[in-house]
């Protein structure tokens, strides 16, 4: 489960960094394997956010129309 101070926006930023640093060959390998872990877990937390906004708007969608086809 998501913390409630999840910024999606900074999680991307940071994957992006964390891509172009392990494109680059002047890390160790414990650094590389530091930095793939992390963004396991930034990737995992941002799929799970935006699921959970998927969800929130097909539950949205689908009130409306159950509202609609009911007045």
């Amino acid at each position: 489960m998501l913390s409630k101070d999840f910024d999606f926006e900074k999680s991307i930023k940071e994957l992006e960094v964390i891509a172009n640093s392990l494109e680059k060959e002047q890390i160790s390998l414990d650094e590389s394997i530091a930095l793939f872990e992390k963004g396991v877990k930034l990737s995992k937390d941002c799929s799970e956010y935006l699921e959970s906004a998927k969800q929130k708007i097909v539950a949205l969608t689908e009130a409306e129309e159950e509202r609609d086809n009911n007045g």
